[in-house]
């Protein structure tokens, strides 16, 4: 299935579920490498009106990160990092932990 393809399928979704976090991130995902600075607005309305969709801070993080918008991806990984603890995700908090360990070794 080609990434446009994928891409009508997301955007039907979300006109269908608009209020379902994973049809953003998942068009996020898909328009990363093909039209990052819709990706941005993608990452940012999950950041906001979907703060507590844990699965969108390790991929927004890494994608500012490769932005170089560092002060941005460091926020993300910090807020990923504490929303985690708090719902008690091990799992996630590792994986967040540890690529936001990686990020600090390339950026500090």
């Amino acid at each position: 299935m080609s990434n446009l393809h994928r891409i009508q399928e997301l955007l039907a979704y979300l006109e269908e579920e608009p209020n379902n976090p994973f049809n953003l991130y998942a068009l996020a995902l898909e328009y990363q490498n093909i039209d990052p600075e819709r990706a941005v607005d993608y990452f940012n309305e999950l950041l906001t009106s979907h703060n507590d969709y844990l699965p969108t801070y390790y991929h927004a993080a890494d994608f500012f990160a490769r932005r170089y918008e560092i002060d941005k991806a460091k926020a993300i990984y910090e807020e990923g990092i504490r929303l985690a603890t708090q719902v008690k995700n091990s799992h996630a908090l590792r994986e967040l932990k540890n690529a936001f360990l990686n990020f600090q070794f390339e950026n500090e």
